[in-house]
């Protein structure tokens, strides 16, 4: 069985997305980023994305990482925020300490692909 189904399939990726987009477009220092984006179109490849990370199927046809955050700035600082804001999402979610840790040390890596500046947006 994987996390994904352990935590509740596709019922639970649907709150964690919600709960966490609400973090972050509420987060003065992250709200910029999402200025002026389809958050509903996001939220959906932010599901699709979450439930392959979780060990559920893979529906994730989207661009990949490097190309959707091209040209957006995004800092490290940035970057570890919204893993943060994940974790908490995760942890409010019922998941345990071990299972929220696999889950952003394996998502960690993506920051290679996002991260692109040392300074904030506009």
């Amino acid at each position: 069985m994987s996390l994904y189904d352990d935590i509740g399939g596709a019922a639970a990726v649907t709150v964690a997305v919600t709960v966490f987009y609400t973090r972050v477009t509420d987060d003065p220092e992250l709200a910029p980023w999402f200025g002026g984006v389809d958050i509903e179109r996001l939220k959906a490849h932010q599901r699709a994305f979450l439930t392959a990370a979780l060990g559920g199927p893979d529906l994730f046809t989207g661009r990949t990482m490097e190309a959707a955050h091209a040209g957006l700035g995004i800092t490290i600082e940035a970057f570890d925020r919204v893993l943060e804001h994940l974790a908490y999402t995760l942890f409010d979610l019922g998941l345990g300490y071990d299972q929220v840790t696999a889950i952003i040390d394996g998502l960690r890596p993506i920051g290679d692909e996002v991260v692109e500046s040392s300074t904030a947006p506009r």
